[in-house]
């Protein structure tokens, strides 16, 4: 793998660019991201894209209380980091082990009575557990991935036709780009820290 710096402003040319440090979004100094590479197989790119993104979202996390977690910092939105960590933990157990491995698996985080168990936290909702509950769920996915090849399919639950695996880390990787984006405003708002 080539040499590549931690952040990728200092790779840039800034002196033939025109641009400066204040041009770019800052850095988190405690910044432990795995780097994404520049050239890499079909597989290695779209599994460093999620990995990446799931440590963005666990970068985000870290530091906070229980109580700063569950905050709603963001009126009107109600979400919450430890809520997106709920769903989070709930989407990769649905996509991966429910939906691509067909595994007779329970929901995490929804009832019947309350389909929202994710973002909308029960009193008695642990944000520790929760992580490790979302960290679990990771690692199993990833041995999903492990264990198969970007061209088999599976039929996911109520639909109509199947999609392949490069299908589903495609799909997971704009679930937690999307999610990125509120933990940024999220972290902002709860303590005005700030970064890319």
């Amino acid at each position: 793998m080539p040499n590549m710096s931690k952040h990728p402003v200092e790779d840039r040319d800034q002196a033939g660019s025109g641009l400066i440090d204040d041009d770019f979004s800052p850095v988190w100094a405690d910044d432990d991201r795995p780097q994404i590479p520049r050239v890499a197989t079909e597989r290695e790119a779209l599994t460093a894209y999620l990995d990446y993104y799931r440590a963005t979202v666990e970068m985000k996390s870290r530091g906070l209380t229980a109580e700063q977690a569950r905050t709603q910092s963001m009126s009107p939105s109600t979400m919450s980091l430890h809520g997106l960590i709920r769903h989070l933990a709930g989407v990769e157990r649905w996509w991966f082990q429910q939906n691509f491995a067909g595994r007779n698996v329970p929901f995490l985080f929804l009832t019947a009575d309350n389909p929202n168990l994710d973002f909308e936290l029960p009193r008695d909702a642990d944000f520790a557990a929760d992580l490790e509950t979302w960290r679990a769920e990771c690692a199993t996915s990833d041995e999903i991935v492990a264990a198969h090849d970007l061209d088999d399919t599976a039929r996911p639950l109520d639909w109509h036709e199947d999609v392949d695996l490069r299908w589903l880390l495609l799909r997971m990787i704009a679930e937690y780009a999307q999610h990125c984006g509120h933990a940024d405003l999220l972290r902002e708002g709860l303590d005005g820290r700030t970064g890319a």
